[in-house]
């Protein structure tokens, strides 16, 4: 099957030639071709340019034209960091948070992960993968065309494994691509208030073997940070996966920078993810490394906290990721048009900087920058459409207004 995208005012985020990452000055940089075609075959894009260089359509069958009626063509969103599947929301925190508690305060009386591992124990498999799948399904018409998930609401061996089996079975029945990282190493459960090191032998050598063998998780992540887990518990745990070939992503210095960056780096982490408070030495573990520094503005945004200073990562010739953090106590969105809002209006990001930032570099911090993240011959056709706007910064600029008008995945519009 053949698709032609035509009509298409500018196309954004181009590449002849498939990047990994783009860092440091290039982010301010993104290649677009104006009054453009796309042609699409069998999911994959191949070929894409100026409508002045299309050579027509020689044979017309089995061939299906989109119009994209004056409106962009971008790559679809690549969310790298969610927690998609919970069992409800936790508006009551919402409430206490107005009221003058902090996250830490309501997490202590056994509010935050707690709450939600208890309601997602008490859930059903099926009723747990129906809320989520409705969920997706809302994410992709806001133009996310890949996500990864994590589970971490679960905190026991069977409710964690519920979690992961329903990404599964998102994978199985959704178009869009997805990544599933293991996180029971989120918070403690009660029963091991104080028996941290006990719960971190629950977590490697009864639930990641069992991980493991049942192919459920593309990563693993903990929660490194004061009040949860140390860096030696960061250590053992990416320690204990590396031999089961499993790579990491870590949630680090959220509220304080306690060596988890340097640790994950040591260790071959694809990411690090929040990074609202940076030191000197945690921007040097950085620097020459693979491993893609991923901020979540829409969870600074809702709990009133420091933004991760991407801006300073930028000058120092990082690469920079932005993701949702979509989750039901501290970023209740999955909608990747508002981080993009964020990144501009209050981490002073340029457009093209929030661009590259949520489409090819989340890309390679969830895996897939060879298939995504770019308009690339050879990628998959993974596409939105935009409403008729005056130029792509307008995306951002107009925070409150849905101006996408049709979700491309795999070639097929799917919203």
């Amino acid at each position: 099957m053949k698709t032609v995208i035509k009509n298409i005012s500018e196309l954004i985020q181009t590449e002849q030639t498939a990047r990994k990452w783009v860092a440091g000055k290039e982010m301010s940089q993104i290649s677009t071709i104006k009054n453009a075609f796309v042609e699409i075959e069998d999911g994959i894009i191949t070929s894409f340019g100026s409508m002045d260089d299309w050579k027509g359509i020689e044979d017309w069958n089995n061939i299906e034209i989109i119009d994209a009626e004056g409106g962009m063509v971008f790559p679809t969103y690549c969310d790298s960091h969610t927690h998609l599947v919970f069992a409800s929301s936790r508006e009551d925190e919402f409430v206490d948070r107005i009221n003058g508690l902090s996250y830490e305060e309501i997490a202590q009386r056994g509010g935050g992960i707690l709450n939600s591992a208890e309601k997602l124990q008490n859930t059903s498999e099926d009723q747990l993968y129906n809320i989520s799948i409705e969920r997706l399904n809302n994410l992709i018409k806001m133009g996310t065309g890949a996500i990864e998930i994590k589970s971490g609401y679960g905190l026991t061996l069977d409710a964690e494994l519920k979690i992961l089996r329903v990404i599964k079975r998102l994978k199985e029945n959704s178009e869009i691509t997805i990544k599933a990282t293991f996180l029971a190493a989120h918070a403690l459960p009660k029963e091991f208030k104080d028996n941290k090191d006990g719960y971190m032998d629950l977590v490697i050598n009864e639930m990641l073997p069992i991980v493991a063998k049942e192919n459920l998780a593309d990563y693993v992540d903990i929660f490194c940070e004061k009040g949860y887990f140390s860096v030696e518990d960061t250590t053992r745990l990416l320690k204990a996966a590396k031999k089961y070939g499993i790579q990491s992503k870590t949630h680090v210095n959220q509220f304080n920078s306690i060596g988890g960056v340097e640790a994950s780096v040591k260790l071959g982490a694809l990411s690090v993810d929040h990074l609202e408070e940076m030191k000197e030495e945690d921007f040097i573990s950085l620097e020459n490394s693979e491993c893609m520094p991923t901020i979540l503005p829409s969870c600074s945004f809702f709990l009133g906290i420091p933004y991760g200073p991407a801006t300073k990562m930028i000058e120092r010739g990082l690469p920079v990721a932005l993701a949702t953090d979509y989750n039901p106590g501290s970023s209740p969105s999955g909608n990747m048009n508002l981080v993009a809002s964020l990144g501009c209006t209050q981490m002073k990001m340029t457009p093209e900087q929030v661009i590259n930032a949520t489409t090819i570099n989340t890309a390679y911090a969830m895996g897939v920058e060879k298939e995504l993240g770019s308009i690339c011959v050879g990628k998959k056709a993974n596409l939105f459409i935009t409403k008729e706007i005056p130029s792509y910064s307008y995306l951002s600029y107009s925070f409150g207004e849905n101006l996408i008008n049709k979700v491309i995945i795999n070639g097929k519009i799917t919203a």
